[in-house]
Order: structure tokens, then sequence, then C-alpha cells
């Protein structure tokens, strides 16, 4: 049924249908725990064996019913939910590095990504080169290693608002012989599926547009199931060798396709934790039912209130690549020609203490470190969410020490404006 879906209708009926008799609305399994009759049953779920549910850590089926929906939506082979979207990064490079791996980052990513990426999994021993997303290719070649095992970007940075050149960054990631990873939060699979243009694997934080209500915290990983693990399986002994934790499994060999997840699944939410909750998952479902309505409506607004910036003395700089004359105008109209996301940066004459004065003042905007979801909001990163960053390292974040990131709500397009009017003074 899936596969003859559209976008819109994979939002609303996507993941769970209900058999006869069964509830209309996706349930909440409020449980720990699923009983059996014998001992035999269970044990052949603990040997993976067979598919069911024995403890929410592992398995839920409302877990199960949301990741098949945004497993649709981006057109992917197998899903999972995590407790956030950091924990979807980590789990992401965690299924396929190991203490002297490698990863390559487009530079111009979340600032917590960024420091997971360059001081938390390296006291784990995994090391990671930070690129310019703009560099030219023979650049970028230059900093894969023989132990390089990813390659990671976000298909809109947060909050530089870069696009990646998808294309481009897998083309590389395949030539050394690694699988892409996408961060796809802001563009979300309603503007943007960047399996198409062959990222391998895809990341959310499912708190963003998704959840879209500021309700619940949560992640997702999305494989695509394309990528050859056997043909590179010197480089991805987790996957291709046996697991000694499981009698021996070997993931490739028993699930194919499934086997990234189904790995991630075993080994890392078993061992570490980090699932998303139940009720979390039905909140997630709710958002998602109306994803697709709502992030015309966020582009749509934030289009209006990026031309009205442009047109202000007082604003120095504006980023959005949505609004024509944007430095990725072009590459957003390529992989996202319906939309880009709600989200605007820029930057006032005055610097820090002006973007202060600003925010300040706004009445309808609130100053949260959220971004992405029903209301507006604001949020002076290099204050915030990149406050760990030194100005070097907010530079090659794309992080401009005046920029304001402006997350552009679904209200009435002129009270928004009306409110950034009064604000600027």
């Amino acid at each position: 049924m899936n596969e003859t879906m559209t976008q819109d209708t994979l939002c609303v009926q996507g993941g769970w249908q209900p058999k006869n008799g069964e509830a209309r609305v996706l349930p909440i399994y409020q449980s720990t725990t699923f009983k059996y009759e014998t001992s035999e049953q269970m044990g052949r779920l603990f040997d993976l064996e067979e598919n069911g549910y024995f403890y929410t850590r592992l398995a839920n089926p409302t877990n199960d019913a949301v990741a098949a929906k945004i497993c649709a939506l981006e057109g992917g082979a197998a899903a999972m939910l995590t407790s956030s979207g950091q924990a979807a990064n980590m789990y992401a490079l965690l299924n396929i590095c190991s203490a002297g791996d490698h990863v390559v980052s487009s530079a111009t990513i979340y600032g917590g990504t960024s420091n997971l990426l360059t001081v938390t999994l390296a006291r784990f021993g995994i090391s990671c080169t930070l690129v310019d997303p703009d560099a030219g290719e023979e650049e970028l070649n230059k900093a894969f290693r023989p132990n390089t095992r990813a390659m990671f970007g976000e298909t809109i940075a947060n909050p530089a608002l870069v696009v990646l050149d998808l294309e481009k960054f897998a083309r590389i990631a395949h030539d050394h012989g690694v699988p892409l990873i996408v961060d796809n939060t802001f563009a979300t699979p309603i503007n943007c599926r960047p399996f198409q243009w062959g990222a391998d694997i895809v990341t959310h934080s499912t708190t963003k547009y998704m959840d879209g209500h500021a309700m619940c915290v949560g992640g997702c990983i999305v494989d695509s199931g394309n990528f050859d693990w056997e043909a590179h399986k010197d480089k991805y002994p987790g996957l291709t060798t046996p697991d000694e934790s499981y009698h021996g499994v070997i993931y490739t060999q028993k699930f194919g396709k499934g086997a990234y997840i189904t790995k991630a699944t075993a080994q890392l939410m078993r061992d570490m934790g980090s699932i998303q909750s139940p009720q979390n998952a039905f909140l997630l479902n709710v958002g998602l039912e109306t994803l697709h309505l709502r992030m015309p409506r966020h582009c749509e607004n934030a289009g209006k209130v990026a031309e009205f910036l442009k047109a202000r003395e007082d604003v120095d700089w504006i980023c959005y690549p949505g609004l024509k004359g944007d430095k990725y105008y072009d590459r957003a109209m390529k992989y996202m020609p319906n939309g880009t996301c709600g989200v605007i940066s820029f930057g006032l004459k005055g610097g820090r203490e002006a973007a202060a004065r600003f925010m300040d003042r706004l009445k309808l905007a609130a100053i949260v470190t959220h971004v992405a979801d029903a209301r507006t909001s604001v949020l002076h990163p290099a204050s915030h969410t990149h406050r760990q960053l030194n100005d070097q390292q907010l530079q090659e974040a794309g992080v401009d020490p005046s920029m304001i990131r402006l997350s552009v709500g679904i209200e009435n397009a002129e009270d928004i404006i009306r409110d950034l009017e009064q604000a600027l003074g």
C-alpha cells in the first residue's frame, strides 16, 4: 500500500494500517514488556530468529509504526526511532565506526552535532575532519583517509542555511567506498528526499518540523538499503562478520537491506538505550499527519518575511535559500523545487548588541532554544546553540557572530512581519 501512496497520503495513513476490528488511530503501546506462552518463543526473539516484541527498549509497536511512516516518506528500506536527533546522529555513526576510524563532515552543521563529531566521538577514538561543503572535489577528496568510514552533512545546515550539494557529496563518498549520511531535519522528506540524489542514510531530529508543535523530543534513522556493505566488508566488520553477542549472526547475510537498522537496534539500542517513548512516538505521529500541510505554509511565510527583511536598511545581511538572489537559491531549486524550510538567518547593523535589543523587543516571536515548529521563534546562535564554539569555529560553522536565527511559524505572515517591524524600531 505504501508504494502507491503520495507523500500527502503517507503523512496521514502511512505506517499504521489497521486490520478488521483494530483501532483506527495508532494505539499507544505503553508497556515495557510483552507476554509469550513458551520459553522457546521468547528465546527465538533473543536469537533474532523471529520478529516480535519482548522489551520496548528494543522494539515497540507504536514506535515501529511511526518509523515505518518516516521510512516510507523518505523512500527507505528500514528505519528506527531514537530519543533525540542527537542520538540518531550518534547511532548512525557508531553503527559503522569504531575506535581508530575517521569521519569526514561538512563544517556547516548544527553546533551540537559539530561538538558530537569533534569532541565526544573523539573520546571514543573516532576522529573527524571538517570540510567546507562548497570546496571543490579535489580539496574534499584530500580529507579522506584509509580509515574513513562515513561522510556526513545536513541537507540545509542549521543555522547557516547552506544547501548541501547532495550529488557531489554522494559521488565523493562512494568514490572512497563509504556511505553518505545526511541530516534532513530542516527540509523534511516533503521538500527533499536525499536518497534520490545518492545519499545512503538519512537522520532526523523529529523534534522539529515532523513533530511541529514543540511537544516531544525525538529522532529517526532511515537506511536506503542501497549501500553495498559486502563490497567494502573490510571496512565494516560489524555488519559483515559474525556478531558473537548474537551467536555469530552476520547481519548483511541474514537481513539483507535491513542489516544496518537491525544491527543498530540489536546492538546499540540494546546496549546504550536512547529509545523514544511510545507516548512521544504517538505525539510525533499526530504531527506527521499534517507535515504536508505545514511545510508549504512555513515556506510561504518565510518567503514573505525574507522579502521584508531584505528591504530593510537596518538589516546588514540575510540568508534564505528560498529567496531569489541568495547564494544557494539555484542549488535549492535543484534539490528542493517546492520549498526549502521556514528558517531564516540574518544580521543587523550593530552586531550582537543590535541583535539582543531586537530580540528583547519581540512580542509574537519567542526567544527559545527550539526551532522549526508551528510558532515563530528566534535565537542568537553565537550566544546560545553555538556558545561552546570559539570565533574561529563559529566562522568554520558558517555562524556570523551577528547572526539571528528566525524560525518562521504558520501564523498569519502579516502579523509576523508587524512584530518584526516594531522590534526593529
